[in-house]
């Protein structure tokens, strides 16, 4: 079984988990920003409902 030979130091270990941590912010921010703009009906997006009711006009 695999064993680390040396102990992490901490700051090698806080690096990691913050670039993990900004990681999950920037992703946390596009999600917002895309729902944002779904919401708001602004940018290029497909509304399958809207096709349907402008095609029985």
């Amino acid at each position: 079984m695999a064993v680390p030979k040396k102990k992490t130091s901490k700051s090698k270990r806080d690096k990691r988990r913050a670039t993990w941590r900004n990681k999950a912010v920037l992703a946390a921010a596009k999600a917002l920003s895309l729902g944002k703009s779904i919401l708001t009906k602004r940018g290029n997006f497909v509304y399958p409902g809207d096709e349907e009711t402008t095609e029985e006009n």
